[in-house]
């Protein structure tokens, strides 16, 4: 590994960043790197700017003076692991353990103990994916019916929540978005170090983490985000004195403080000093010294603000107890009078009386918390799963969020809550009428994150490489011989200037759409005789581009029950439907049966009656919190009586759009996986984006592109519905950030160049009158789509958003918007067959 040994700061530089951080005043990443090498005079008043920021921090959460911890119980559930971090002696080799995992008994065997010292955290701690290095492990998985290592994970947290009421805290690793989703039921927290933002220690030969692949900073960047995107109370902190440099370490401060802008889970920092141990690589490299850990942890403060938890572990810090108090942590972490830390099983826990004596010797007061800080417990939504509730809220002060001293954990059911419907359940109809309460939900600024932090996530449309006009006209020329040969990366430069297209070029691409519309599906503008049914508009994913979501409270709010939900159903097969289409918000309380049962519940009534329910996202959370897999939740809802599924929650299929556009949706790679594996069982989708927003142009062609790889995989699309963004009461447009919706120019291009980039793949190509009216949706008509959608007899997410055509159109009325069109009507089944007037 290159050395990478820094020059100290110059004592006028550090003085410089000593006023700067003393006024208040926002530290760069240069003025940031000076201070941690502060030392003597200037690290005192370092400590004493930091300590000052802590102390304001506790006074605004109203606890003065109070440092807390956690009483909790370590269970190292497996020491395999696949990386090979250089300084690390958790992880070991099978040989060496009597077996791979510890067993459910003894789990549980640890917590039962810890309950009975009044511990109230089961600290999860465990190598990442042993089961992909080790075949021991996996054998061992597999002799017992788990299929991977966080499926026992899973199990285990629900046998301790269960059998001892402890609350989990989950280390497992690196975590994609999906299996966060799949652990938050059974855990109030989780946690992952990121420890440093510096690749090369990871990348370069002899650097602490080559060779692990889940150390890439990239990746666990990445999670951070996942689970801010998924809303886990999470912990994460940085790992000082590993080669990294100053500049280096404080980049990572700076990557954490912009994870917890964006999405405010970050419920606590650690700064960890590296303490060198035998029998491992890195067992000669000197340990981190303690005034440089008190300079990182003072300038993580200056950097976090007031609001940030930091921590030191206090077994790590050779008794130097008021100097990390006076740097300004307010958290010893966790601490068990029972496990060591079986991470760094040289050096013991404080006993918990001397750790209070010490903390109340600087003068702070020593307090117990739960796993969850007591900022997320306060809030509750949308940060603890309903199934945890009754488990936290038994330990916790209602008043503080902080843990009842003399609580003692006990074992409570892992249930779904009970069913609640109620609310404002005829919005469907007084939408059109009285409107909605407020133009904007009451946790507007807090919610969606950090608005300037989202605003820089936004680019810009890239630069074309070509002649504009040479590749139009190379574009109109394909266009016309071969369309979906504009998908083809060789053609990018041409799909490009398409999409750019106005004045005769564009009316010259809209008739040429309009010819392929011919030549595929003829003159017949289909629509279907259907009913939208949206049975909740609870929801706390935190879409920035979604006005229909409400938080339980809000006076817009509501649930339908299954009977309700059913009763609309049979009205709208005796007025003429042939569907339904069900989508709701993503509602924490409702239960995971829900969704087949309200299946059911329809086909009971009506058994002929289509049901066209549920977006990928509701798929993949519904699948994450029953803990089986997509195909598996797929199946069920298909024996249920599940017939198609919309594909919605698309938006823009581009992770680098789609983080700002939704926060927490499903990624773009879950989306496919959630379709494909319903057309691969014989469940058909529509394919649908939504553009207008804060996209652009190369995005929407990759759009596209997924789509057409997703059907020459499995043909399951019925159609393409491109959706205009509506940004009236839109919180990303409120924010000013979106524009104002898509042109009326964009509007043509879309369509248009859907009929031919998805020619010979996808033929139908829809149009949505509730976002166009009526006039722009025959002219829409007129330039590729042939179809209409749907009746809909209710529509309540667009008109929310403040959409001002309607939420219904009669047969009569859809067929004049195709005789404007100039073009006959027909009325067709959800998959597009014919059927009788």
């Amino acid at each position: 590994m290159v050395d990478r040994t820094e020059s100290g700061p110059t004592e006028a530089s550090v003085r410089r960043a000593l006023r700067r951080a003393a006024t208040g005043r926002a530290l760069d990443v240069d003025e940031a790197t000076a201070l941690l090498g502060a030392r003597g005079e200037s690290l005192d008043e370092l400590l004493g700017v930091a300590a000052g920021i802590r102390d304001a921090g506790l006074r605004e959460a109203g606890r003065p003076g109070v440092v807390t911890y956690s009483k909790k119980v370590f269970i190292p559930l497996t020491r395999l692991c696949r990386d090979r971090c250089h300084y690390c002696t958790f992880a070991t080799v099978p040989h060496r353990l009597p077996a791979p995992f510890l067993d459910r008994d003894e789990v549980l065997a640890i917590a039962r103990a810890g309950a009975e010292q009044g511990c109230k955290e089961a600290l999860f701690t465990l190598g990442d994916r042993p089961e992909e290095r080790w075949p021991a492990a996996r054998q061992w998985l597999d002799e017992r019916g788990y299929d991977s290592t966080l499926d026992y994970v899973r199990a285990c947290a629900v046998a301790v929540l269960e059998e001892t009421g402890l609350l989990p805290h989950l280390n497992p690793g690196v975590l994609s978005w999906s299996e966060l989703q799949r652990l938050k039921p059974v855990a109030p927290s989780m946690g992952m170090m990121l420890e440093t933002t510096a690749t090369r220690l990871w990348s370069e030969p002899g650097g602490p983490h080559f060779g692990s692949p889940d150390k890439e900073p990239a990746v666990r960047l990445r999670v951070l985000d996942d689970a801010g995107r998924v809303g886990v109370p999470f912990t994460t902190g940085i790992l000082i004195g590993i080669g990294e440099t100053h500049a280096e370490r404080v980049d990572a401060i700076f990557a954490i403080r912009r994870a917890h802008r964006e999405y405010g889970h970050l419920q606590e920092v650690i700064v960890q000093n590296f303490r060198a141990k035998p029998d491992t690589a890195m067992r000669g490299m000197p340990d981190a010294e303690l005034h440089d850990l008190a300079a990182t942890v003072a300038v993580a403060r200056v950097l976090l603000g007031p609001r940030a938890r930091i921590q030191a572990p206090p077994n790590l810090i050779a008794g130097e107890f008021d100097l990390l108090l006076r740097a300004g942590i307010d958290d010893w972490g966790g601490v068990s009078p029972l496990t060591p830390d079986h991470v760094n099983p040289e050096r013991p826990w404080p006993h918990l009386d001397d750790l209070a004596r010490r903390t109340a010797e600087a003068g702070f007061t020593l307090r117990e918390r739960l796993t969850i800080y007591p900022e997320y417990v306060r809030a509750g939504d949308p940060w603890l799963d309903p199934r945890l509730l009754a488990h936290v809220t038994a330990l916790a002060d209602p008043q503080t969020g902080l843990a009842v001293a003399d609580a003692r954990p006990v074992g409570r059911p892992w249930q779904e809550p009970e069913e609640v419907f109620g609310g404002r359940t005829d919005l469907h109809v007084t939408i059109d009428s009285t409107g909605r309460t407020d133009d904007r939900r009451g946790d507007f600024d807090s919610v969606y994150g950090d608005w300037a932090e989202v605003a820089t996530k936004v680019t810009a449309a890239p630069a074309a490489a070509g002649s504009a006009d040479a590749d139009l006209r190379a574009g109109l020329r394909l266009a016309a011989d071969d369309p979906a040969a504009l998908l083809e990366p060789r053609h990018t430069d041409a799909a490009l200037a398409l999409f750019g297209a106005d004045g005769p070029a564009l009316d010259e691409l809209c008739r040429l759409a309009d010819d392929v519309r011919r030549a595929t599906v003829g003159d017949d503008v289909t629509y279907v005789v259907n009913r939208n049914i949206n049975f909740s508009n609870v929801c706390y994913v935190g879409c920035r581009f979604c006005a229909f979501a409400q938080r339980e409270r809000d006076a817009d709010a509501y649930r339908l029950s299954v009977d309700q939900v059913a009763d609309r159903a049979e009205e709208a097969w005796a007025a003429g439907a042939t569907e339904v289409c069900l989508q709701g918000g993503i509602d924490p309380k409702m239960p995971v049966t829900g969704y087949a049962d309200i299946v059911r519940a329809i086909k009971a009534r009506v058994p002929q009656m289509h049901v066209h329910a549920f977006s990928p996202m509701e798929i993949v959370t519904a699948a994450a919190k029953a803990g089986v897999p997509v195909r598996e939740w797929l199946t069920l809802l298909r024996e249920a009586g599940l017939d198609t599924i919309p594909g919605t929650a698309a938006e823009i299929l581009d992770d680098e759009v789609r983080w700002v556009l939704t926060k927490g949706k499903l990624p773009a790679a879950a989306w496919v996986e959630v379709v494909s594996t319903a057309h691969e069982l014989g469940i058909r989708s529509s394919s649908t984006m939504m553009y207008g927003h804060v996209d652009h142009p190369g995005q929407w062609l990759a759009h596209f592109r997924v789509l057409a790889g997703v059907q020459d995989r499995t043909g399951g699309f019925t159609e393409f519905v491109a959706l205009p963004f509506v940004h009236t009461n839109a919180p990303i447009y409120l924010a000013g950030i979106a524009r104002p919706g898509p042109t009326w120019r964009e509007n043509r291009v879309v369509h248009a160049m859907a009929r031919l980039l998805l020619h010979g793949r996808i033929d139908n190509i829809q149009c949505s009158w509730v976002k166009l009216g009526d006039a722009g949706t025959v002219a829409m008509l007129q330039g590729g789509c042939n179809d209409l959608g749907g009746t809909l007899m209710e529509e309540t997410i667009s008109r929310m958003a403040g959409s001002a055509n309607g939420s219904a159109r009669t047969e009569e009325q859809l067929r004049a918007i195709a005789t404007a069109a100039g073009r006959p009507a027909r009325k067709r089944s959800t998959a597009y067959g014919h059927l009788l007037p």
